[in-house]
């Protein structure tokens, strides 16, 4: 049996009012992240980084397990504190931070840049650094592969 008219033309304006009602969020939503967005999530490039890395500014945070700097190095300056250690770690009272991590806890308001291997999991501490309130949060997502054949190459030219 069809529906009534009344029904299918009441169930349209409905389904398309709810569709415009969620654009129209999507939009303010956009409309709201638009600024803010892009300078939280701007990444640091080597040049950036090696200039703030000079003035001290900032803490890097090196997001790779243990093994691989041993193994293959890391960035001078740099505190590693593995992908599935920064929330809790950004989370630690002070003075377990100080023990664990042997630095001073950053406070949110801090200049944080996260690293790793070449951007994936510094993307995910830094998600998770924003989401507690870390604003001033970046990363580099170069990495250590990045960094290190600029270093190469820069020793290179210097011999």
């Amino acid at each position: 049996m069809p529906l009534p008219r009344l029904l299918l033309g009441s169930a349209r304006r409905w389904i398309l009012g709810s569709a415009d009602a969620a654009l129209w969020g999507l939009k303010s939503i956009k409309g709201n992240c638009n600024n803010f967005c892009t300078t939280v999530f701007k990444d640091v490039t080597y040049k950036e980084l090696k200039s703030l890395l000079n003035s001290k500014k900032i803490m890097l945070i090196d997001v790779r397990e243990p093994w691989e700097i041993l193994e293959h190095g890391k960035i001078p300056g740099s505190v590693n504190i593995p992908l599935d250690e920064v929330g809790e770690a950004l989370q630690m009272n002070s003075k377990d931070f100080r023990e664990k991590y042997n630095e001073v806890k950053p406070s949110q308001s801090d200049n944080l840049v996260f690293s790793c291997l070449a951007g994936v999991r510094s993307k995910k501490a830094l998600d998770t650094a924003i989401s507690l309130g870390f604003n001033s949060a970046q990363q580099y997502a170069g990495g250590w592969k990045e960094w290190s054949t600029y270093e190469y190459s820069e020793k290179k030219q210097e011999n």
